[in-house]
């Protein structure tokens, strides 16, 4: 055996402690890293956190390293960065991204991880499954040259789909959020901001993602005839009402889903999801991607960091993990 490390589990929704785990010694095709860093995926990870995940979706919704079983007790977490310390002499010392929960070393095949590229710090690169999510969610927009777009809700996903379309040439792209706060946001990454009653309407697209019914309506009102609504939030457990009376089939309207389990059809018969990640890790050389880490804690202090994320006390977009050296 390697030796043991320490991991982050739900213990009960609402309450989270810091477990030892065994760790194996590493086989042949298989690497032992070691955490520098990990990220809070303040959508997803504390609904789970809450216990929100349906039934239904307990298998859809399992991590790909993750133990345990929804609604608890479950290791679950899925931003993870680090040094690879034993495995094939190619990835020896290597700053790699992984899909794993918060712990401070783990064993896994040495296909599960990706090399960061050098031009990527290592705390920015556990924004890669944030914004391979948002490319996800572009390649099923497909936007063109040109386009009105809207992005509402300005959280991790909405905030990173912002910035890959700040890139694009042509188009106007206003960012929207019921918080006034998140203006700083929409400057940082180069794009416009406006509260909901203020957003510019006659959209060709709009990405949803503030995981709200109120926002999934005002998206659907921002829309040109024809246009289309690219529905990125999850809901979880909660009923969501979508208004499709008034101008919904007069106007022609479209909600699409986007789900980052699947690659976007568009690319599916020429992209892999290894393929997909490298893309997310190559965009992540722009420094404008630092504005979505918004808070640091010690990884001692997940338990305690973890409710007041869930509960909003600490209003984060990635709140970034950081793990001792030589642990």
């Amino acid at each position: 055996m390697t030796g043991t490390a320490s991991a982050f589990w739900l213990v009960t929704p609402g309450r989270g402690e810091i477990r030892p785990v065994a760790l194996p010694d590493p086989g042949p095709g298989e690497v032992l890293v070691r955490t520098l860093h990990s990220g809070v995926s303040r959508g997803t990870e504390t609904l789970v956190f809450r216990g929100g995940v349906p039934e239904s979706q307990h298998a859809a919704m399992r991590a790909p390293f993750q133990d345990g079983d929804f609604p608890a007790p479950v290791k679950y977490g899925y931003l993870n960065v680090g040094v690879v310390e034993r495995g094939p002499a190619e990835l020896l010392g290597r700053t790699v991204f992984c899909l794993y929960p918060h712990q401070t070393r783990y064993v896994v095949p040495a296909e599960a991880v990706t090399v960061v590229p050098d031009s990527v710090p290592p705390a920015r690169a556990v924004l890669a499954g944030t914004v391979e999510t948002a490319l996800n969610g572009l390649w099923d927009a497909a936007p063109l040259v040109g386009d009105r777009i809207a992005v509402v809700g300005a959280g991790m996903v909405g905030a990173g789909v912002a910035a890959i379309l700040s890139r694009f040439p042509g188009v106007r792209v206003q960012l929207v959020d019921v918080d006034p706060e998140r203006a700083a946001v929409a400057r940082a990454l180069g794009v416009d901001f406006a509260l909901p009653a203020d957003a510019t309407g006659d959209c060709d697209l709009v990405l949803h993602a503030s995981a709200t019914a109120a926002g999934l309506t005002r998206s659907l009102e921002l829309l040109a005839a024809e246009g289309t609504v690219v529905e990125l939030s999850w809901y979880g457990d909660r009923e969501v009402s979508v208004p499709l009376g008034e101008f919904f089939h007069s106007r022609r309207l479209v909600v699409k889903s986007s789900q980052v389990g699947g690659i976007a059809p568009a690319r599916r018969g020429r992209r892999t999801y290894a393929d997909r990640l490298a893309v997310a890790l190559d965009l992540l050389a722009d420094p404008v991607f630092d504005t979505l880490l918004t808070g640091e804690s010690d990884f001692a202090e997940l338990p305690a960091v973890m409710p007041r994320l869930a509960g909003g006390e600490l209003p984060a977009l990635c709140h970034l993990i950081t793990y001792p050296t030589g642990e």
